[in-house]
């Protein structure tokens, strides 16, 4: 498992989850995917990484609810590098062959981007692009609202704030692919312009590859992108993620 900074993806993106996908079966039936990955050194570099997450999926033939929980964790020379806690959650119903209505809600929690909390609530319709046994590309728009709260004080929208809430607009692409008999590929981007201070935005692009070994043991691989136009003082405005590790498929 690896973890690396791609601060040069920011200038080609300027943008609850890196992860290997649940089975979805449209039998209004639970499933649940559970991946794990580490990495342990010592002697001239002394490092470690814990990366674990969780995700649970409900498909009928008109709606969908998902769930995602993550933490990732590293440690290198005695010095944390990593410390993220995500969960999120969304629900989709269509009201049409091609249109959908979703809401959705998430919280982070991120301390070395100085991120004590972040709270988000959003909803609004989508459309379906085109969906199949294979996969599904969905398009989707609406408004949402965070609320952050920080380690520290932090200069925000031009003032020191321990605290800062906003309405954004919601704008996002997602989509499945079945490469092949066992390979799928997930990625997801949405993009979270700032209602309150017009010009900044934040972003966030989730990409899984995941191969079958068996019917419950798959490899995956994810790349995780966050960028934020305005993070506060000090900090820099993209974070990447690479990880690699096995997932358990719970059908």
């Amino acid at each position: 498992m690896t973890i690396a900074t791609l601060s040069s993806v920011a200038a080609l993106l300027a943008p609850t989850l890196s992860q290997a996908q649940v089975t979805l079966e449209p039998d209004s039936q639970w499933r649940y995917l559970l991946t794990a990955g580490a990495n342990v050194s010592s002697g001239n570099n002394n490092a470690g990484t814990l990366n674990l997450a969780a995700e649970g999926a409900r498909l009928s033939e008109v709606d969908k609810w998902t769930w995602a929980a993550r933490a990732d964790y590293a440690r290198n020379d005695g010095v944390d590098t990593t410390e993220r806690y995500a969960l999120r959650t969304q629900y989709n119903r269509d009201f049409s062959l091609d249109w959908f209505g979703f809401a959705s809600a998430e919280t982070l929690r991120d301390k070395l981007s100085n991120i004590a909390g972040r709270h988000s609530l959003a909803s609004g319709v989508g459309r379906h692009v085109w969906k199949e046994e294979g996969g599904f590309f969905d398009l989707s728009a609406g408004l949402g609202y965070s609320y952050d709260r920080y380690v520290t004080s932090t200069m925000v929208a031009d003032a020191m704030r321990d605290t800062y809430g906003r309405l954004e607009l919601v704008l996002a692409e997602e989509s499945s692919h079945k490469l092949t008999d066992t390979t799928s590929l997930r990625q997801k981007f949405a993009l979270y312009p700032d209602l309150r201070d017009s010009g900044k935005y934040r972003a966030v692009l989730d990409t899984g590859l995941t191969v079958a070994m068996t019917r419950a043991i798959n490899l995956s691989a994810g790349l995780s992108y966050r960028y934020d136009s305005d993070p506060g003082s000090n900090l820099k405005k993209g974070d990447a993620m690479f990880v690699t590790g096995v997932s358990f498929r719970m059908d």
